[in-house]
């Protein structure tokens, strides 16, 4: 099912592109029935104590083979983060996080490559998701996110939200939480229970971390992958392989002092 969601993908949308925060200015805004977000705090707020990393118990070094390619430049290939710091640190794990959002479609193209890179890593990179909140339908869907992972059903529908929006079309930018509640009902969550987990407490505290990591990480566009909080790789024209080879390298640098 999957290969067939990127074959499909890769048929309809143009390749090594990127979402960006103007495209939400120019598009019809979702109508978003939740409360208004919180400001975001500044970008150098210190870390929710959530935040703070977790403790692992000590183990072996892992052999992983060095990464092939040209190594990467700073300035060309990534943007170094002043101050940066990981979305979800876990102690000895180097985290890759992909800021992505559902509503973008180079988004969805990337999905299937991301998922096949975070199966091939060892299991000291730690690779995980975190939505974009640029502003209208950004943050409706960002709110989708965090309200499936608090109701628990965020890593079974993750891909199925991006085939709604991207090729079943069940869900559309104007989709409501009400809406949005329907698709997410067939993982086994009650339907009002989902819409309004988007507009609760804890989905709110969760969106404002990420729009402060965005901030922070200087994301501007969507697909980007932020290394350890300490660098930004974003999609150019050489498209998608070269930034997974700056993100394996970068990756093998942050590995280097455990090892």
């Amino acid at each position: 099912m999957k290969s067939r969601f990127a074959l499909m993908l890769i048929a309809l949308l143009p390749l090594f592109a990127a979402c960006s925060k103007q495209d939400n200015d120019a598009a019809t805004p979702a109508v978003e029935a939740v409360a208004a977000p919180v400001d975001t705090a500044p970008a150098d707020v210190a870390p929710a104590p959530e935040t703070a990393a977790i403790e692992a118990a000590p183990t072996a070094p892992i052999a992983v083979a060095p990464p092939s390619g040209p190594a990467p430049v700073a300035g060309k290939d990534y943007v170094e983060i002043a101050g940066g710091q990981a979305f979800a640190p876990v102690a000895g794990k180097a985290e890759v996080a992909e800021v992505f959002g559902y509503t973008c479609p180079h988004c969805a193209q990337f999905q299937p490559l991301i998922d096949g890179w975070k199966a091939r890593q060892p299991a000291d990179v730690n690779v995980i998701s975190v939505p974009a909140a640029f502003g209208g339908y950004w943050v409706t869907y960002a709110r989708a996110f965090f309200a499936a992972e608090t109701l628990g059903v965020q890593e079974k529908s993750h891909d199925a939200m991006f085939n709604a929006l991207h090729v079943a079309r069940s869900l559309n930018l104007q989709s409501t939480p009400e809406d949005i509640g329907k698709f997410y009902a067939q993982y086994g969550v009650d339907a009002k229970t989902f819409a309004s987990t988007m507009q609760s407490f804890a989905v709110e505290t969760k969106l404002n971390r990420a729009k402060q990591f965005a901030v922070r990480s200087k994301v501007e566009g969507t697909p980007s992958l932020v290394v350890n909080g300490k660098y930004l790789v974003s999609v150019d024209e050489r498209g998608y392989e070269a930034m997974f080879n700056t993100v394996e390298h970068l990756v093998a640098r942050e590995r280097a002092p455990a090892n």
